[in-house]
């Protein structure tokens, strides 16, 4: 047997072992392109895996093969079929209900520990009274110390009502915290924070994917920031990677004019004809509108951009999407697993295609593609595919097949090495300020955030002498790697950073994200581009 060929096939038939039971058996008849039948390709998958169950070096692991043959061949296919263990299957319903459960905790990760960002009000953790800057010692028991989030993150989460017990490092305790705490519903919003900008321009970070509750979400953040006089919006879609379709036409039906095409699916089966699926009446938001997109915004994302763009109804503004245009179909399996398989491509209004190619057959380069960054070295960025250029009504030239382009491009803050080190020296810094360690500055003490969304333009102010103190602070820890002279190259940014965990500690943290959204040179582009928004809104409603 050819080796290429186990190799697909162990592939191949561990996918029908599992479909065999939800779905049936797989038909045997013999495929036109290689003449093989389903019928030979499980028996030599099974010849395979007897053989490697009888030979090699240590017992097999049966599940977890099955998983990763599944996986294999959905890759094969494209990059996005994606196969879903128990555990993964139950979080992507989760994710799209808007809630899971656990304790209701924002963590990062810092160069000792886990440790905790922010208090989501109302969770179980709020009442337990978990504090900003409490670090993971133990969960359950073991040791935590050397976990990473997303270790600390899947053993506190669990089903409702169970209880998990938590050993903690206090800054403000002498002796380690010990908590006891019945999980409950957190819940997982959409838009994750919104806030009023100079000049009437609000914000809203539709960031966290579309979900159930995301239209909902919009109607109820736009509604308060008119209230608190906005007159213009960005919309931020930056790092959304997609989710449920319907509420992406929500989303965009919220600016265009009802019965106007939002999004057409053509592929096989159910979308052998192409469907055009059109925005519906209702709520509209009739303010001069920025949507902010990167190399994280995919799918549902780019749906919401390329609508708004091929319609001019307002500014594109970032830089390139991902470029992500597969249908994917949720297929429930035996076992509580289950598998997203594309079955269809998304086109914008007038005919873009936001799929960039994938032909090249390598994982990694699709996923990386138009990256800076590779394993931490600069290098210049792969070449874009050349796309198909679509003719828009009118007269603008747009290129489908390589995600979506913005109207205005400006790049993102620079992060590196150094600007990592000091945002872990103004967490270290903060943690021990909140707590009253911090000579001379003890009125800063903070015993729990008051879950404040926003903030007004004059809190938190860096005083030279708070400032001072964290230089202080963060020359005499070695652990920080910071020089006198890295700081001083470095202090406006550091300044930003500073207030941006004293706002967390005092608030929240869609407080202290905000600090630092107002200092983004991409959000301050996009508000710069309200003067052209508002001639293209001028422009839809005179059409309309």
């Amino acid at each position: 047997m050819n080796k290429g060929f186990a190799i697909c096939a162990l592939f191949v038939i561990g996918l029908g072992a599992v479909l065999g039971g939800a779905f049936g058996k797989f038909p045997s008849s013999t495929s036109a392109d290689s003449g093989i039948t389903a019928g030979k390709v499980s028996a030599d998958y099974r010849e395979a895996l007897e053989v490697v169950g009888k030979n090699y070096v240590t017992p097999i692991d049966h599940e977890r093969v099955l998983d990763r043959s599944i996986q294999g061949m959905l890759w094969s296919l494209d990059p996005h079929s994606q196969f879903f263990t128990r555990d993964e299957f139950r979080k992507l319903f989760e994710e799209q209900s808007s809630q899971f459960f656990g304790i209701g905790v924002s963590i990062l990760q810092h160069r000792d520990g886990v440790y905790v960002q922010s208090v989501i009000p109302g969770t179980p953790a709020d009442k337990a009274g978990i504090r900003y800057g409490d670090r993971f010692l133990e969960v359950d028991g073991k040791d935590a110390t050397e976990w990473t989030s997303s270790e600390v993150s899947r053993n506190v989460r669990g089903e409702r009502g169970t209880k998990v017990k938590l050993k903690i490092e206090r800054a403000s305790s002498a002796s380690p915290v010990e908590l006891e705490i019945v999980r409950g519903g957190v819940p997982l919003p959409s838009i994750r924070n919104y806030f009023l900008l100079p000049d009437g321009v609000g914000y809203i970070g539709l960031t966290g994917g579309f979900q159930e509750t995301t239209a909902a979400e919009l109607d109820e953040a736009v509604k308060k920031l008119q209230k608190d006089g906005m007159t213009s919006l960005i919309l931020d879609v930056r790092g959304n990677p997609g989710g449920l379709l319907p509420q992406a036409i929500e989303v965009v039906s919220r600016f265009i004019p009802s019965g106007q095409t939002v999004v057409s699916v053509k592929g096989r089966s159910r979308y052998q004809v192409s469907q055009e699926l059109r925005s519906r009446g209702g709520v509209r938001h009739s303010v001069p509108l920025i949507v902010l997109i990167n190399g994280g915004s995919a799918s549902a994302s780019e749906i919401v951009a390329g609508a708004i763009q091929d319609y001019g109804r307002g500014i594109v503004v970032g830089t390139e999407s991902f470029g992500k245009g597969l249908v994917q179909r949720v297929f429930p399996l035996p076992y509580g697993t289950g598998l997203t398989l594309t079955t269809a491509r998304y086109y914008t209004p007038f005919g873009r295609s936001l799929q960039k190619d994938y032909s090249t057959g390598s994982i990694y380069e699709y996923f990386t593609s138009g990256s800076n960054q590779t394993n931490g070295a600069s290098e210049a960025p792969r070449p874009k595919p050349a796309g198909v250029p679509v003719t828009l009504p009118d007269g603008r030239v747009l290129m489908g097949g390589r995600g979506i382009e913005p109207d205005v491009r400006v790049e993102a803050s620079e992060f590196n090495q150094l600007r990592f080190r000091l945002n872990d020296a103004a967490f270290y810094f903060v943690r021990q300020l909140v707590a009253g360690k911090i000579t001379g500055l003890e009125s800063y003490r903070v015993d729990k955030q008051n879950q404040q969304w926003s903030i007004a333009p004059d809190a938190f102010p860096i005083t030279d002498r708070l400032y001072e103190a964290f230089r202080e602070y963060t020359l005499a820890t070695k652990e920080s790697g910071l020089t006198a002279e890295l700081l001083s190259s470095q202090q406006e940014y550091a300044r930003v950073r500073l207030r941006m965990e004293i706002a967390t500690a005092n608030y929240s943290n869609e407080a202290g994200v905000q600090v630092l959204l107002e200092a983004d040179p991409q959000v301050l582009k996009a508000a710069s581009t309200v003067p052209q928004a508002r001639v293209l809104l001028d422009r839809s409603l005179a059409a309309n």
